[in-house]
């Protein structure tokens, strides 16, 4: 799994094969712990608001804690260091070539401004679903995402990938998960501009966030000395890349807790907490390493296909996390029902079509190889 690119050209198709079948592996795994990650943070984030009593608080602290919520986002980076120094490292190129490698001054000012962008999301997001809940933060990201992936990645769309964001906007529309921390009925005049900037600023932050780190991936971290300077993706990179962007955000977000005060809430919180203390302890560390697994999915799925595609499967998780949370949780008026299980088909076709658009390529990168190698066999022959 730690290969993402094809070999050079030139070299035999059985070296091809086996580079593309390591890229379906890694392209499933990686989708694999987002949809991991994706229901452990919906579930436990349910579970830590329905032990905090916040539907019962009041409106003042309906919308606390958002903080706090976003340092849990980023601040388990730690863990992803021992598996970063175990992967081996890639090849370097010789000294005697003329790859020109990017400065540090730009790898560090990638990581700053994706980790400012990211402790951006993580604090508004976690405020945002308190204020209008989880249902309209996802498709309005998948809209600016493909705005982005347009402009600032040149992404070519063609009528598969169309198709398949309409069908995951679709879905998502239809099935969005129950979340604890969305304002009760007497809350609504909460509602209003407020509410929707705080919707719009995170779902653009977010949507941001993606296609800058897919720049970043292929125009910086790919051609530096240490992993090759030849445009060799490596799972090493989304490592390297979540470990220095989460410390950014961590540092942003510890800096906003202290400073808002949030801090002198947290003994609050944890004495309200019905399970206890303990439990508490537990749903943030659970929450905290959860993210993570997320984190290191999505950017799995940037490094290797695209940021749209990684909104994609990151949306098209979201049937399956409702359906865990109906099974786990027992929400008034909440059910699996006809809507939902016509969003998890969504959710299938959507990926179905965006998989067969990957199939078809690989199929042409492996038909164009066969054909340079039957003209290099001709050439030496004649």
């Amino acid at each position: 799994m730690e290969e993402f690119q094809g070999p050079e050209p030139g070299r035999h198709n059985t070296s091809e094969i086996r580079s593309q079948r390591k890229w379906w592996i890694s392209v499933f795994f990686c989708g694999f712990l987002i949809l991991t990650g994706d229901s452990l943070v919906m579930l436990l984030l349910n579970f830590y608001y329905v032990q905090n009593n916040r539907s019962e608080n009041d409106q003042y602290q309906q919308y606390r804690g958002t903080w706090t919520q976003a340092l849990i986002q980023n601040v388990a980076f730690p863990i992803l260091i021992p598996l970063f120094f175990i992967l081996p490292k890639p090849e370097t190129v010789s000294d005697q070539t003329n790859t020109r490698h990017p400065p540090f001054l730009r790898v560090l000012l990638l990581y700053l401004s994706l980790g400012v962008l990211v402790s951006v999301y993580s604090k508004l997001y976690a405020l945002a679903r308190l204020y209008v809940g989880w249902g309209i933060l996802v498709p309005a990201q998948l809209i600016l995402t493909s705005l982005f992936s347009a402009f600032i990645n040149r992404l070519k769309f063609n009528r598969w990938i169309i198709i398949s964001i309409i069908f995951t906007l679709a879905a998502d529309f239809f099935c969005a998960p129950a979340f604890s921390g969305t304002p009760t009925e007497d809350e609504s005049y909460t509602y209003g501009i407020k509410a929707w900037l705080i919707l719009i600023f995170p779902t653009l932050a977010f949507s941001l966030s993606l296609s800058l780190t897919q720049l970043g991936f292929e125009r910086v971290l790919a051609k530096t000395k240490r992993y090759g300077g030849s445009n060799k993706k490596v799972f090493r990179m989304v490592l390297e890349m979540q470990i220095f962007v989460s410390f950014v955000a961590t540092l942003v977000c510890l800096v906003g807790l202290f400073v808002s005060g949030e801090f002198k809430e947290l003994k609050g919180e944890s004495e309200r907490f019905k399970k206890g203390r303990t439990y508490y302890s537990l749903s943030l560390v659970g929450l905290a390493l959860s993210w993570q697994v997320w984190a290191v999915g999505l950017l799995g799925l940037v490094l290797s296909v695209s940021g749209l595609f990684a909104d994609v499967v990151h949306m098209c998780a979201s049937p399956v996390v409702a359906l865990l949370v109906v099974l786990a949780f027992e929400f008034k008026d909440d059910d699996f029902g006809w809507q939902r299980r016509g969003a998890l088909l969504g959710s299938v076709l959507a990926l179905a079509c965006y998989f067969y658009y990957l199939h078809k390529t690989k199929k042409k990168e492996m038909a164009e190889l066969n054909k340079r190698d039957n003209n290099n066999n001709n050439s030496e022959e004649a």
